[in-house]
């Protein structure tokens, strides 16, 4: 099981995001939804990483384990808007793949009070 976990500031902007877990859907290296998940979070991280007054600290060192931070540096509008809608390509594929595979994808969102 793929567990993804969208953790957001109280202001509502993304902070970090992982994903943890092989999905079991197939075998490690062949697995559909390991590889949805992954390129997902994948693209998700190189648009970030282009938004001027970002910085996306990454981490996709390990198989099985993604995970990336966000630091707004500055709240130009133009920023947000990019960061905001970067997230939401990425919550709207990972809501796909827990609709289309529940037993192999789960997702959670939490509000810190960082």
């Amino acid at each position: 099981m793929t567990l993804v976990t969208f953790s957001y500031g109280k202001d509502g902007v993304i902070k970090e995001c992982k994903a943890n877990g092989h999905a079991g859907f197939s075998k490690k290296g062949s697995d559909i939804v390991c590889a949805a998940v992954t390129i997902l979070f994948r693209t998700a991280i190189q648009v970030i990483s282009q938004i001027e007054g970002v910085e996306c600290k990454a981490d996709i060192s390990s198989r099985g384990n993604l995970a990336f931070r966000v630091d707004l540096n500055n709240r130009e509008q133009a920023a947000v808007i990019r960061l905001c809608c970067a997230m939401d390509f990425l919550r709207v594929g990972i809501e796909s793949l827990t609709r289309e595979y529940p037993e192999n994808v789960q997702m959670r969102e939490i509000i810190n009070d960082f």
